[in-house]
């Protein structure tokens, strides 16, 4: 068990002012990177710099921050446009008592060794609890390189996590995100486009529709794809339902185009509660935005509001929203340490809602 002290005392400052495949992990950082200093330029400061995270699913589980992100590591995979060289192969955990406290990294949790189904690629993961269980949701590449979605079982937030030996059944595509609703209902929001297959599927139905990054998206005058929604069973294991996919419209109540690529979806999508609204934020993925739309149920529609955070240094930018008490902040990534844009590292910073509202656009870089 690690101890990083990787905050700095203008963390503080901003928080003030906010309120108004190779399966070998990367260890020598500082040998194969070049540190600059270069920290007045970021609004925020790696949270783990002996190797590379990204993808931070950030929640709350007993009064403690425990961070599930994506292991970022070298890989001698070439590099495509369908992500082959995000070679991740395993999860740590990582938990803080604050957002500006010690960061504590709890060791790895799971491996794709552990995973009876799965062959490469570990993206983005997320977890949730019920009845003092708790759940490690996952993409990964089965043997026939398709991207579906396991969920791991432990007994405590930073396991171990002991995984299911299928998928769940209907699952496709990449990085789940499991909204705990007031009601006690739990939700999974999930797919992502290019690498991460959801162009290739209609209506939950799989059609190999060629190779390219762009094969099987809709035309740029018509509707664009959205992220998926359906309810998870009672023990957390299956969905309740038929996947849904969420519709998300611009300010006139049409929905926003696939040419629409400072607005429309491209992954990782999350679901926060604010003020009894549902807010659906995500990845324009190409145009780098976390852009945000808010709805009256869990399903949508969801109407496009604008961004919460501009684009990252990198060419991924993929978030969570949690609050903690009584606070709100946004986990994100971007590749301060490496400058490669597969080998990333995790952040903080403080999330405004405004009285109306809207959330106050974040600026990561000064």
């Amino acid at each position: 068990m690690k101890n990083h002290l990787n905050y700095l005392p203008a963390y503080f400052a901003l928080f003030a002012m906010a309120s108004c495949g190779s399966p070998t992990e990367t260890t020598e950082v500082s040998e194969e990177v070049e540190m600059q200093d270069t920290s007045s330029k970021y609004l925020s400061e790696p949270l783990i710099s002996d190797h590379f995270t990204a993808d931070p699913s950030a929640h709350v589980f007993d009064g403690k921050i425990y961070i599930y992100p994506s292991h970022d590591v070298e890989s001698d995979v070439p590099e495509d446009d369908l992500g082959a060289h995000f070679n991740m192969m395993d999860y740590h955990v990582y938990s803080m008592d604050s957002p500006s406290g010690t960061i504590t990294d709890h060791g790895k949790v799971l491996g794709a060794e552990d995973v009876p189904w799965a062959k490469r690629q570990l993206w983005a993961p997320d977890a949730a609890e019920k009845d003092g269980k708790y759940y490690l949701y996952f993409p990964a590449k089965d043997e026939k390189d398709i991207f579906k979605i396991g969920v791991a079982v432990g007994e405590s937030p930073i396991g171990p996590f002991t995984a299911q030996p299928e998928p769940i059944k209907g699952s496709y595509s990449i990085d789940p995100a499991v909204f705990a609703d007031s009601d006690g209902s739990y939700y999974m929001y999930f797919g992502g486009i290019w690498g991460g297959q959801l162009q290739k599927y209609r209506n939950n139905k799989f059609d190999d529709k060629g190779a390219a990054p762009t094969d099987g998206l809709p035309a740029d005058d018509e509707p664009a794809l959205g992220p998926i929604v359906a309810k998870m069973s009672a023990d957390m294991l299956q969905f309740a339902e038929t996947p849904k996919e969420i519709k998300i419209l611009d300010e006139n109540g049409n929905p926003l185009l696939n040419g629409d690529n400072d607005r429309r979806f491209f992954e990782a999508a999350w679901i926060h509660k604010y003020q009894d609204k549902y807010y659906l934020s995500y990845s324009t993925g190409d145009t780098h935005f976390i852009a945000y739309a808010t709805g009256d149920n869990p399903y949508g529609p969801f109407t496009y509001q604008g961004v919460v955070l501009n684009p990252v240094e990198g060419w991924t930018n993929h978030h969570s929203i949690v609050e903690v008490d009584g606070n709100w902040f946004i986990y994100y990534h971007d590749t301060q340490l490496s400058g490669k844009t597969h080998l990333r590292n995790i952040k903080v910073a403080p999330l405004q809602h405004l009285e109306d509202g809207s959330i106050q656009t974040i600026n990561p870089i000064k």
